[in-house]
């Protein structure tokens, strides 16, 4: 997709997809795009060039039904009802008032906030509007979840909820994309990531792909008495941070650490040696910079 406003390029070639069943981790800094590629899904922003597909068709209202949308800012009324509310947008979805009721019942006591449900939206703290935001979007069981920085301002216990109704989305066969600066909670929760930078996608595809990809690893070393004789004669070293006896180091992915770590352990010097792929935070940082 392709979208500009003005002079300013939103969306520049932007492709990328997410399939039944799984999460997608949709990432990048502020202002790359995510947003307007989100709002596109839901016709919210129409694409200069380019379209949305859903199973390999152009998206109409009738497909837009069946998706579920949270909006990083807020976008349910603060003076209704909580649960008049959710009854209300269910109905708008085409559910019957029944069907809608016994939805906004199980969402709301799967959430917590069943002693809540007559309560304007707005004597709600942040966590819990945030939750009642998310029991909006699958108020209807949607087929597709794409969801705008659903963790924004949540404290722990409330995101450790946010993540296991992500999980049972995805295993009960849902499509789930959700952009998040929180790249550990990310890496944990999916499977695959794609990174948008300045309206095109710089990388795409699963965590594990990418990391075993990646140009660079971790060395953590720690040994008795002085290291630097040993850490000089290392190659492909990128960075070192020492904290007294830990050497933390960023090594060229290729660089052969065995002789390294033969050496230090037959000094019998060695009290700590790990050797790791990049986070995801170290892939994002090397894919926007």
């Amino acid at each position: 997709m392709h979208k500009s406003f003005g002079d300013v390029v939103a969306l520049d070639g932007c492709t990328f997809g997410v399939e039944r069943g799984s999460m997608l981790g949709f990432l990048g800094p502020n202002g790359a795009g995510k947003t307007t590629a989100m709002r596109s899904i839901f016709g919210l922003m129409r694409p200069d060039s380019g379209e949305v597909t859903w199973d390999g068709q152009p998206i109409g209202l009738d497909q837009r039904r069946h998706f579920g949308y949270m909006p990083e800012q807020r976008g349910l009324y603060p003076k209704m009802k909580v649960h008049d509310q959710l009854t209300y947008l269910g109905r708008l979805r085409g559910m019957s008032t029944k069907a809608a009721v016994a939805a906004a019942d199980h969402w709301l006591e799967r959430f917590g906030l069943s002693d809540r449900a007559t309560d304007p939206l707005e004597a709600l703290s942040h966590g819990n509007q945030q939750r009642v935001q998310l029991a909006a979007a699958l108020i209807h069981d949607p087929e597709l979840l794409v969801l705008d920085e659903p963790f924004s301002g949540l404290d722990p216990i409330a995101s450790e909820t946010m993540s296991d109704i992500l999980r049972e989305q995805a295993a009960s066969g849902k499509a789930v994309v959700f952009s998040s600066h929180q790249l550990d909670l990310v890496e944990d929760l999916c499977e695959e990531v794609a990174i948008i930078n300045k309206g095109v996608i710089v990388v795409e595809g699963t965590v594990r792909d990418l990391k075993d990809a990646a140009p660079i690893r971790h060395l953590e070393l720690e040994v008795d008495g002085d290291a630097t004789a040993l850490l000089d004669s290392l190659d492909g070293i990128r960075s070192i941070e020492s904290d007294g006896a830990r050497h933390h180091l960023v090594i060229e992915a290729g660089t052969d650490v065995r002789g390294l770590l033969v050496r230090a352990q037959d000094a019998g010097r060695i009290r700590h040696f790990s050797y790791t792929a990049p986070s995801l935070s170290d892939l994002f940082r090397e894919a926007v910079r």
